[in-house]
């Protein structure tokens, strides 16, 4: 019996381990499988569902940065799908969620919470409704594209909000970084599903941007 305590507390010692390795490969995974691969009326209970799993990884590693991100992109993606202001409360988590992995680790994962917290400050209403504010927009994006210049979703987020704020030559070349950026080797369906949004944003653009 006591040998078994033993093990058992061993491999409770371990277990963290192994939930980190596996579980921040395996949310964007599933992320982009709901978002790119689901049926539209299929993607909310999915991504609520997902939105446990990452809850639960960070109940078990409250302190780390990567789990922190992906919790807080897939429950952005959660507020995005059920939309309207009933959404901002979750809005506001994963604002939270973000802020509080680029203090635990600044800049960890490319800047990716620097890029969903730039994304999150222009998507969401501004005072009095809500926390939207395009300065930190703006600031946040730059940053997270001084850490990734090339990257596929620091680029397609910076083309987005430059169209929004009616800046088309800006909003034009962000998204053409984007399309040119390097393929990341395991994240085939996301970056295949962004391209054929970074598509769309061309789209919205047309000629306005002259040239």
């Amino acid at each position: 019996m006591k040998a078994n305590t033993k093990f058992w507390l061993a491999a409770a010692t371990l277990l963290p381990c192994l939930v980190q390795a596996a579980t921040v490969d395996q949310l964007r995974g599933q992320w982009a499988h709901i978002r790119y691969e689901t049926a539209t009326d299929a993607q909310l209970p999915a991504m609520e569902q997902l939105k446990t799993t990452a809850d639960a990884a960070i109940s078990a590693e409250p302190k780390n940065a990567g789990l922190l991100i992906w919790d807080g992109i897939i429950t952005s993606s959660v507020a995005g799908l059920k939309g309207g202001l009933g959404a901002l409360s979750l809005a506001k988590e994963a604002r939270d969620r973000l802020q509080q992995a680029e203090q635990l680790q600044p800049g960890a994962l490319d800047g990716s919470a620097l890029t969903s917290l730039g994304a999150l400050y222009y998507q969401v209403p501004g005072w009095p409704i809500g926390f939207g504010n395009k300065d930190k927009a703006r600031s946040s994006l730059q940053a997270a594209l001084k850490l990734d210049p090339a990257g596929i979703d620091t680029n397609y987020f910076y083309a987005d909000f430059l169209l929004s704020q009616g800046d088309y030559a800006g909003a034009r070349a962000a998204a053409e970084r984007a399309m040119a950026a390097p393929l990341r080797p395991g994240r085939e369906v996301a970056d295949t599903g962004r391209r054929t949004e970074i598509r769309t944003l061309l789209g919205k653009i047309g000629n306005r941007a002259g040239g």
